[in-house]
């Protein structure tokens, strides 16, 4: 893996290579729910979109907190 020294960003702080590849395990994870979740839309006769879109705002949520919980921002 190359290595990245990322410009400072107020709150964030260098991410370790395992760091980061535990958030690209995360983001690969979120990509493979999102495929799912665009399928169940797809069948939109029989899903009911209401909660379909609750799923996803949910999974989202799911998803940024695992992020943040290893990255461990500074700020709101």
């Amino acid at each position: 893996m190359e290595t990245f020294t990322q410009p400072k960003i107020t709150g964030y702080r260098q991410l370790s290579e395992r760091e980061a590849s535990m958030i690209n395990a995360i983001k690969h994870q979120a990509s493979q729910v999102e495929m799912l979740v665009l399928e169940l839309e797809q069948q939109t006769p029989e899903m009911d979109l209401r909660w379909i879109n609750i799923a996803r705002t949910q999974l989202q949520v799911g998803f940024m907190a695992l992020t943040r919980a290893v990255a461990k921002p500074t700020s709101f």
